[in-house]
């Protein structure tokens, strides 16, 4: 199909061109920036939420029956699933979307599951791109659920409006918990399978925690600690209520476009990076840099004399 046929389809909410625009996103297919260029005008209209935490937090079925609630307001999701890459094959088990069947046959939903490649962030480094294909489909909500690697997945905050970070009461201590970045990072926090032992503790050393963020400035958003059971569907309604009630708090103080300005710095910064990688890479270099390690194994060079003659050299060309 033609591209101006893609972007009508996308925009159409038709699923097979999501996915073929999404493929082509996740490949950097020639004319990839053209497409975000036409999808453009249509975006800008979701709200994105992520959800992140420790593995076996019950991200999924946090995601999922979120997924329900709004379907029952009559929103349109789509869902950003991201599973680990296998160091071996390079695939992924993509297992999010095996667990989130009740909800994918919803023509309201679209669930993409997608590998990190790589990416140390708990996101694949397409995952915010992908999450502009939806929104210039037209969906209401996004909703990027982290593959749930601990104390690395901080990127989310990045992609989100308001970000969600899962725990459950055998987490681990309150102290491991501020350490991991985490408590930097949650709009609020979802202590799921609260009706095991230590939930009550686990909410209260949570909090305590948090009474160290508070500033006591104007419109400051002070961070909640919510109990679920999402396996039940107890608590789902509340959570969504908190993410409406911090999305509101956003719209009126400003920082929802503060935050959205932010996420599209950082992916220009992104963009760039590797578009200089690219161009700083070339044969040549690589070769200089494969003939020059055995003299800096042998002390005879360092590897910052190396990185600054290639800098050099690349800036004079």
């Amino acid at each position: 199909m033609t591209q101006e046929q893609l972007t009508e389809r996308v925009a159409a909410q038709d699923r097979r061109a999501i996915a073929k625009a999404i493929t082509l996103i996740e490949n950097d297919s020639p004319g990839t920036a053209e497409l975000f260029r036409a999808l453009a005008p249509k975006g800008g209209r979701a709200y994105r939420v992520g959800i992140t935490g420790p593995p076996g937090a019950g991200k999924s079925t946090i995601t999922s029956e979120l997924t329900k609630a709004l379907r029952a307001q009559n929103k349109t999701v789509g869902i950003i699933a991201i599973d680990p890459t296998s160091p071996f094959t390079g695939g992924a088990l993509l297992g999010d979307r095996i667990r989130m069947q009740a909800v994918s046959m919803d023509k309201g939903v679209y669930v993409r599951s997608m590998a990190t490649r790589g990416s140390l962030g708990g996101l694949s480094a397409k995952a915010k791109d992908a999450g502009d294909i939806l929104d210039a489909a037209g969906f209401d909500y996004i909703l990027f659920e982290t593959v749930g690697v601990g104390q690395s997945e901080l990127d989310i905050a990045k992609a989100a409006d308001t970000t969600i970070v899962t725990l459950v009461p055998e987490s681990g201590d309150s102290i491991q918990a501020m350490k991991s970045g985490l408590m930097e990072i949650a709009d609020f926090f979802v202590l799921n399978k609260s009706d095991r032992e230590g939930a009550d503790q686990a909410v209260l050393a949570l909090k305590t925690i948090l009474m160290f963020r508070i500033t006591h400035a104007e419109d400051e958003w002070v961070p909640d600690v919510l109990k679920t059971v999402a396996s039940k569907a107890i608590g789902i309604n509340e959570v969504l209520a908190e993410i409406e009630r911090h999305r509101e708090h956003l719209i009126k103080t400003g920082a929802l476009e503060v935050r959205r300005k932010s996420r599209e710095r950082e992916r220009i910064h992104e963009l760039v990076d590797a578009m200089l990688r690219i161009d700083f890479w070339t044969k040549d270099r690589q070769d200089k840099l494969e003939h020059s390690l055995l003299p800096i194994l042998q002390g005879e060079a360092t590897s910052y004399d190396l990185a600054h003659k290639l800098v050099r050299e690349f800036r004079q060309t």
